[in-house]
């Protein structure tokens, strides 16, 4: 029996010879402007949306296409002065909020307790054994905790009207990641991301970077919590010495980049730096604390920079401060905000403009945004609809585009972590990919079609629908495929995309059934899939 959602899904993917790129088949189709071509109110409205925010909900281009552009992306970089009263009362709705750190922890313990107590009363025996690996009910109660969390993630992405704000939460979350199920970062990351991500995603780099070194959830992803001075009395007799990890992904990945120019002597003496920087115990909340009797006294010097002997803690401070306003810092940072907000291969004149405005600015996060935005580059009309949505922008974009109302069930995480993009899963430091290459396959095309159809149907768990609000049901294909190119793709809708459409519902009569395989079909197809 032939499957239309498989056939539409390899029929998006699938280019004409005209798409044939150098070296390799486009993955998706795409809708580009003409080069050269001026973009009108409305498309311009329509790219702003898509990368500054997740995507319109239903006629908000048109609102900000007559508000304007440019003061609705003055407002976006001053997020604190936007009303967020929607957001704000659904919020209370996640008790995970209610918890601080201490409490997470609590509950992280007792889970373990209860588990260990289920060990022992297995006994040896394999029906016990099978048992006791299921979950007890504190077990069970930490893990809705940690998916409320998750949903949280979502559901703000979906809802709030601060989305560039939002946006940059996750970059700065994919930027400095963490992998929530190492161990204590169970019940530390949601400290991490509500005090140390969102309370720098649009302040200064420096300080974004010195509140993630001192993290407990990033001091114990990246096992700086143990590491100490070898002729320090915490490491004299013991197994324990200097721990490389932090010092290494500091460099590498949170400032210089991997051509910065620092050498593995560098790495080491950065660590003996930060030996020391350390948490408390974890059932008094885990909390920053710098043992003083662990850290290296002893001189140190990174990239040619001496640090004299006699120092503690602030000689650490004195090492994020000068990173954080490194040349190779500032290009690295700049290169990846550009990736993410103009082109997977960013040109060289937006990272110029965003060094620049950083040097101006003294790393002034909304300064850099603002060269970024306000630059040549991001409004090029080469480069607009050509970068793919991550798995987290796609759902959070259906969701906007179709007015849809997250709950409360978890049902949304698990969407996303069958298109590939679990939250605060990614067990490396370098968090989730931002480049196309890494996102489309036909595996991935057809699980977010399958997705897009579920949505528009109001099966997708999670989410509530209701398309009489966008699109009034009765039109036959020849008014109802215009409508759906309006309300779901601002008009960017391709001949090929609009045959395909066409074909599937040539042979259904239902016009409810229509609509809503209509507008799924155009959120699982290529134009919805690019920014």
């Amino acid at each position: 029996m032939r499957n239309p959602i498989l056939a539409c899904a390899l029929a998006f993917a699938a280019p004409p010879p005209s798409m044939v790129r150098a070296r390799h088949a486009a993955p998706l189709q795409q809708a580009v402007p003409a080069r050269g071509s001026t973009l009108t109110p409305h498309d311009s409205a329509l790219h702003a949306l898509n990368r500054l925010a997740y995507g319109p909900r239903p006629g908000e281009a048109d609102r900000i296409a007559a508000l304007g552009v440019m003061p609705w992306i003055d407002q976006q970089l001053d997020p604190e002065r936007i009303d967020d009263p929607v957001l704000a009362a659904r919020e209370h709705r996640f008790k995970i909020l209610d918890y601080d750190r201490r409490d997470l922890a609590q509950r992280y313990f007792d889970a373990q307790r209860e588990r260990r107590e289920r060990q022992l009363a297995a006994g040896g025996a394999a029906d016990n054994m099978r048992a006791q690996d299921e979950p007890g009910p504190m077990e069970q109660a930490g893990r809705r905790l940690a998916g409320q969390f998750m949903d949280l993630t979502i559901t703000r992405a979906a809802l709030s009207e601060r989305q560039l704000f939002e946006v940059m939460v996750d970059f700065w979350s994919n930027h400095f990641n963490m992998f929530i199920g190492k161990g204590a970062d169970r019940f530390l990351l949601p400290d991490y991301i509500e005090h140390t991500i969102r309370a720098h995603a649009m302040g200064r780099f420096e300080d974004l970077l010195i509140a993630t070194a001192e993290s407990p959830a990033m001091l114990f992803y990246l096992d700086n919590w143990q590491s100490v001075a070898p002729n320090s009395p915490p490491g004299q007799g013991a197994r324990r010495g200097i721990n490389e990890n932090y010092a290494r992904e500091l460099l590498e990945l949170h400032t210089l980049g991997v051509d910065g120019g620092y050498t593995q002597q560098d790495v080491i003496n950065v660590a003996r730096i930060f030996t020391g920087w350390s948490i408390e115990r974890p059932r008094q909340g885990a909390a920053f604390a710098f043992h003083e009797r662990a850290h290296d006294r002893a001189q140190k010097i990174v990239m040619g920079l001496m640090y004299p002997a006699g120092h503690g803690r602030d000689e650490g401070i004195r090492l994020l401060k000068w990173l954080a306003n490194h040349p190779a810092t500032m290009h690295h940072v700049s290169q990846e905000l550009c990736q993410r907000f103009v082109s997977d291969d960013p040109p060289d004149g937006c990272v110029d403009d965003a060094v620049a405005a950083w040097r101006r600015s003294g790393g002034d996060i909304r300064e850099v945004l603002r060269a970024i935005v306000f630059g040549p580059d991001f409004w090029a009309p080469a480069d607009v609809r050509t970068k793919v949505k991550t798995p987290l922008e796609f759902l959070v974009s259906a969701l906007r585009v179709v007015g849809a109302d997250p709950d409360t069930t978890l049902g949304l995480v698990q969407v996303l972590a069958r298109l590939g993009e679990p939250l605060y899963m990614h067990v490396a430091p370098d968090g989730y990919p931002e480049r196309e290459a890494d996102w489309v396959n036909s595996g991935a095309l057809l699980d977010r079609m399958n997705t897009a159809v579920a949505l528009a149907a109001g099966r997708l768990p999670g989410a509530a629908v209701d398309l009489d609000s966008i699109i009034p049901a009765g039109a036959d294909a020849a008014q109802l495929v215009p409508a759906v190119d309006a309300v779901i793709l601002g008009g960017t809708m391709t001949e090929n995309t609009r045959e395909v459409i066409r074909r599937q519902l040539s042979d259904i009569s239902n016009s409810v059934q229509a609509r809503a395989l209509a507008v799924g079909l155009a959120i699982g197809g290529p134009e919805f899939q690019r920014q």
